[in-house]
């Protein structure tokens, strides 16, 4: 391949990620700019959460989909929480992470987020959380911090750290 071809391919693939970016928003617009968990990043903060709390979370299958259940709508109610600057930022750091082929760029997952391996997803974090550009570091730190909140919001994870709850006298 010739320079000239290379560069060609190159501003086409910005241009189709651009119309794709685009394309999604338009689809995906919520009323009043606020945050919408939709399908595609339910299933990235699906596969997301059990990598980010590894260790952490329940043995028991049942429970520990409950946990997961539970982070992920933990995640959802803090979001929808922020100023509205902030919601649109999460919300597109997560549309992004729908679209395949920025979702395969950007993260190296090659399948849905369904399909996704915990030993990808936690590969992609780590890569995230070292990478050289401050905007993934940003986005990782975001993910972290919006999935340990979520999890240590619920009472059901105190006792794993001994944190006995709130004062009665604050409650």
């Amino acid at each position: 391949m010739n320079r000239r071809s290379f560069l060609k391919t190159g501003v086409l693939g910005a241009l189709v990620l651009a119309a794709g970016g685009g394309l999604y928003r338009a689809m995906h617009a919520p009323a009043r700019h606020r945050f919408v968990l939709d399908g595609e990043a339910r299933a990235a903060l699906g596969a997301i959460v059990p990598a980010m709390l590894a260790g952490a979370l329940p043995g028991n299958p049942g429970e520990r989909e409950h946990a997961l259940a539970g982070t992920v709508e933990g995640v959802r109610a803090a979001i929808s929480r922020l100023p509205l600057a902030a919601q649109k930022e999460v919300q597109d750091l997560f549309g992004l992470l729908a679209l395949a082929p920025v979702r395969r760029l950007l993260t190296g997952i090659p399948g849905g987020w369904a399909q996704a391996s915990e030993a990808e997803v936690t590969a992609f974090l780590q890569g995230w959380r070292l990478h050289r550009l401050a905007l993934l570091r940003t986005a990782y730190g975001a993910l972290h911090d919006l999935s340990f909140g979520a999890w240590y919001a619920q009472p059901a994870s105190w006792m794993a750290i001994g944190y006995p709850g709130p004062l009665k006298e604050l409650s």
